[in-house]
Order: C-alpha cells, then sequence, then structure tokens
C-alpha cells in the first residue's frame, strides 16, 4: 500500500467531522455520479455514498421525532424505563444504571445467508439511536461485496464511542458475524469497541415461550407490541433479494429490506421498553408474564423483587398460583426463613395435584428444623401419594426416585418407634 494511501487513513480516524459530510462537500457532482451506480435513486430514498480509497458504501438515514410512537409506546419512553433503571440500581441483566437512552444502540443486520462462519457477508448494518428530540436510523449498505472496508470504516468511525449494544440473538448471531468480517480487514479499519449487550432474544424466550408460537421478532412485534408492519419484506427473503441486485444492479429491489430493516430497530426500542416496564412494575402484565418476570428476576439474584412478583400472581391469578408458591417457598428456603417458607410449601400443597415438591419440602422441614416426626412421616407418605400419581417415562429414573421416597419413610417410621418406646427388632 502506497504511503500516501496510509497518512490519508490515519487522517481520517483522527478527524472529529462526519466523514459522509466531507466526502459530500469535497466531490463534484459529475465525479460522483461516475463512480456511483444509481446515484439518483439513493438521494431520493435518502441515501448517499461515502467514500474510502477510492471505493464506496451506501449510508441511509431517517430521523423521526421521538414523539413518533412504534406499537403501544412512543420511543420518547426509553427516556422514562432508563431513569428509572437508574432509580432502582437493579442488578437484572436489562438495567441501565449508569447509561443514558442515548447510549443504547439497537441494532441488526441483513446478511447473505443465516449460518456463522466467514463465508457469510453482511451486506447491511441497521441501527437506532435515541439522541436529543430526535430517534435516529442509520443504515450502511454494501452495493458490492468487495466495498467491507469502506462500510466498516465508516461504521466502526461512528460507533467508537459505543456504550451499550441492543439486539435480537445479537450475542450468538449479529456481532460475532461483526467481529468475523473485522478480522478480516482490521488493518484497514478501527478497532472494534468494548461495551455491555442487551440481547432481548433471551428476554422473550423467558416470558413467552410458552404462549406465542414463536418468539421470532415479527411475532412478538405483533402480539405483544401492538406493531403491524404493512407488506413487509420477509427476512428471510433479504439474502435472496440482495444477490438478485448483485446481478440485476437494480437498487429498487432492495427497497423491502431497508424497510424490514428499519422496522426491526424500532422495535427493538419498543421491545426493550416494554421489557423494562414489565420488569419495573410500571405496565399491566398478565399472571404468567408476572411469574416469568419473577422467575427471571430470582435468576439475576433480585430475591425480595422476585418475591414481589410471586405474590403479585397469588393474589391474581389461580392458574399459576402453585408456581409462585413454590417459587416464593424457595426463595425463603434460601434465605434461610424455614418457617415462613414452610407457610408457602403449605399453600401450594393445597392446590397441588401431582406435584410431590411441597410435600417433600415440609417433611424435611419438620424433621430437621421442628423435629415432629410425626408429622416430617405424614408429609413423607402424602409427597409418595403424590409422586405415585404421575408417569414417568425413564425406569431408571422412576426406581431410583421411589427408593428415596421409601428410605425416608423407613427412616421415620423407625424414629417414631424410637420416640413411642418401642423396641426396634433388626435381623
Amino acid at each position: 500500500m502506497a504511503l500516501k494511501k496510509k497518512l490519508n487513513r490515519l487522517k481520517r480516524h483522527m478527524s472529529h467531522e462526519s466523514p459522509i459530510i466531507k466526502e459530500l462537500e469535497t466531490a463534484s457532482a459529475p465525479n460522483m455520479a461516475d463512480k456511483v451506480a444509481h446515484l439518483s435513486y439513493w438521494e431520493e430514498n435518502g441515501a448517499a455514498p461515502y467514500f474510502f480509497d477510492e471505493d464506496h458504501c451506501i449510508i441511509k438515514e431517517r430521523v423521526l421525532s421521538k414523539e413518533t410512537s412504534w406499537g403501544k409506546y412512543k420511543l420518547a419512553d426509553l427516556e422514562e424505563v432508563v431513569e428509572e433503571w437508574n432509580r432502582q440500581k437493579s442488578a437484572h441483566p436489562l438495567c441501565a444504571d449508569g447509561l443514558e437512552a442515548s447510549d443504547l444502540m439497537f441494532f441488526d443486520t441483513e446478511t447473505t445467508g443465516l449460518s456463522g462462519g466467514a463465508g457469510n457477508t453482511i451486506f447491511m448494518l441497521g441501527m437506532s439511536r435515541l439522541t436529543g428530540d430526535h430517534v435516529k436510523v442509520q443504515q450502511y449498505f454494501l452495493p458490492q461485496p468487495g466495498s467491507e472496508i469502506a462500510m466498516y470504516h465508516y461504521f466502526l468511525h461512528h460507533i467508537n464511542e459505543l456504550k451499550n449494544l441492543v439486539t435480537y440473538n445479537g450475542k450468538s448471531f449479529d456481532w460475532p458475524q461483526v467481529k468475523t468480517r473485522h478480522t478480516l480487514i482490521r488493518d484497514y479499519v478501527p478497532s472494534l469497541p468494548e461495551f455491555g449487550h442487551f440481547d432481548l432474544l433471551h428476554g422473550s424466550r423467558r416470558i413467552w415461550k410458552d404462549t406465542l408460537p414463536s418468539v421470532k421478532l415479527a411475532i412478538v412485534e405483533k402480539e405483544i407490541l401492538d406493531v403491524r408492519r404493512v407488506e413487509d419484506t420477509p427476512g428471510y427473503l433479504a439474502p435472496m433479494l440482495y444477490f438478485h441486485y448483485l446481478q440485476e444492479k437494480d437498487p429498487s429491489l432492495l427497497k423491502g429490506v431497508f424497510a424490514h430493516n428499519e422496522w426491526d430497530v424500532l422495535s427493538l426500542m419498543t421491545l426493550y421498553i416494554h421489557l423494562s416496564k414489565m420488569i419495573q412494575g410500571l405496565t399491566y402484565t398478565t399472571g404468567k408474564e408476572t411469574f416469568e418476570t419473577g422467575r427471571w428476576l430470582e435468576s439475576a439474584g433480585e430475591l425480595d423483587l422476585a418475591i414481589v412478583k410471586y405474590d403479585e400472581v397469588m393474589k391474581s391469578d389461580e392458574i399459576h398460583f402453585y408456581h409462585a408458591a413454590t417459587g416464593k417457598a424457595r426463595i425463603l428456603k434460601k434465605k434461610k426463613k424455614h418457617e415462613q417458607a414452610s407457610s408457602f410449601w403449605e399453600k401450594a400443597l393445597s392446590v397441588s395435584v401431582f406435584n410431590e415438591e411441597p410435600a417433600v419440602e415440609l417433611s424435611k422441614y419438620y424433621e430437621h428444623h421442628t423435629k415432629d416426626t410425626e408429622k416430617a412421616l405424614y408429609y413423607a407418605r402424602v409427597a409418595l401419594e403424590k409422586w405415585q400419581g404421575r408417569q414417568r417415562i425413564l425406569k431408571t429414573k422412576e426406581l431410583k426416585e421411589k427408593e428415596a421416597f421409601l428410605i425416608r419413610i423407613e427412616r421415620l417410621e423407625k424414629r417414631m418407634m424410637k420416640e413411642n418406646g418401642f423396641a426396634i427388632v433388626t435381623e
């Protein structure tokens, strides 16, 4: 590479100006038209080329008022939930404590395939971010496979102060793909920034996997967020349309892909708002959603907040009463509040049909904490009865479980006899 080109690259990395603005100010329209196919189409659709070392990518930007509604929320509601996270200072995985709303970048990619690896190319990077009174949606497009350096140079130049990424399956797919492509061109572009990462797919799975036919973003936004897409281009068609574009050189073929990607990054913003409000207790949730939110808080170590959610369920939802009662009982047991835990094991047992766990726990409680052998034996027998009412597939496991029940009962029967003054005869 010529020394002049290396120095020009270094100069660009150090510049505080927007590279695309600088290019547009210095390049003449006729000269640009010669280098960029369908320049008039891109300009008419809010896009412009960005040049780097005689190559270019396409940058499209759209600015929306933060008062814009996207589904059931306004985009401005992001500020409210981030402020609430800073107030609560929670240990929850989605907590934005220490961040501002503008620190969150909602990110999605469009690729030439759904599998990972170096053979899969990202042809579009999409992001949305709340800045001031507006939400900016930016899309970085690869007009031909050989233009990755230009695309990543511009993209990485503009996210060098990134603090937190928000994606949907981005931890497993989108960002690892970015890292893979970056590895191939890292000598020519800025380094990848360090940042936090909220992957909303995991939260969607936790809360809606049993109630929705799928937790694909398109399903979640329609059924939960009230987002209605009109004439959407399905994501699985994006690779096919990109290859068709490369053959036909007709950018209008990608109009639906640009719209789909833009809707995705806006829906991510709304989904983050909704999940945050659910956890923070700022929106209505069904009994099932409240219970799953409690489980999520419990797994994050927020035991007191989880108890609040379980209490809400027990007050209003008979269907999930059992699971909420056992959830609270487990937490109280973990906190070594055994007497309080026993009352919730009792509540759970009262609505249990074939679940033996509450009876097992009550048997342990009376045996080890109150030393009431009679009650311990009673609940051990109840546990066996509950257990026998369920059918099991694995015979080996069934035999082991049954043996454990019988050993406990036999031990307690012997203790009862001893406490009542009966001699225990052993052969």
